[in-house]
């Protein structure tokens, strides 16, 4: 009775701590997603995001699945931007906005949600895959150069390569159109787009993963910090 009296108060600190790390990650979502200019940065017709990288750092730090709750979060503040302040494009990440006869359904939720979830767990099996082909010592210290940089990188293109290709099959020609560019173009056109948008948000996304995992995930960082 004594054992189960006295490890209830420590289970019920960490489950308050992790709630409590995953509600401070949630807040820098949402304060970069609601910031002008900051975590949606407006391109014309659509939009380029870093808010994918917090998500991949917690992805590390938490494991996948409350990396997926933040990815989902992500989503949100994605599916909230483009139904308050819409774009011309914004049909593919809301059933709520239309342009003319072209107006999202369904698919616009699985579009805005999906991809954004895997962000938040596709990051944490790329960096543990690897963690196994480093030093013992690198492994033991839990800081893999190399892996952060996959990491950041992969949640990056796992965002833009998704979103994109489920726009060209279930949105291909009416996203094409709402862009102001001819039908006929094509895939041709989403290859572009990944290109411009998704490419520098990759390269980034790898910098920025490394430059902060290098810190964050340090085993005495992460004591310290309850990770």
């Amino acid at each position: 009775m004594n054992n189960l009296t006295t490890q209830k108060p420590a289970g019920s600190r960490y489950s308050t701590m992790s709630m409590v790390q995953v509600a401070i990650f949630g807040a820098i979502i949402c304060i970069m997603a609601f910031t002008p200019f900051l975590g949606y940065i407006p391109l014309g017709i659509t939009r380029a995001t870093i808010i994918h990288i917090p998500v991949i750092i917690a992805s590390l730090l938490m494991g996948p699945k409350k990396g997926g709750v933040l990815g989902f979060v992500f989503g949100l503040t994605s599916f909230i931007t483009n139904t308050v302040n819409p774009t011309a494009t914004s049909f593919v990440f809301t059933p709520f906005y239309s342009v003319g006869e072209i107006s999202g359904g369904i698919w616009s939720v699985i579009i805005c949600f999906v991809p954004r979830i895997l962000v938040g767990i596709v990051p944490y099996f790329v960096y543990k895959l690897a963690l196994r082909f480093v030093s013992e010592d690198t492994r033991k210290k839990g800081v893999s150069n190399v892996g952060l940089i996959l990491a950041g990188v992969t949640g990056a293109l796992v965002n833009t390569l998704l979103v994109m290709n489920l726009i060209f099959i279930f949105y291909g020609d009416a996203y094409i159109e709402a862009s102001g560019k001819a039908a006929a173009l094509g895939y041709t056109f989403i290859v572009s787009v990944i290109g411009i948008n998704g490419v520098p948000e990759a390269i980034i996304a790898g910098i920025l993963t490394l430059c902060i995992g290098k810190v964050l995930l340090k085993k005495n960082v992460r004591e310290r910090l309850g990770f």
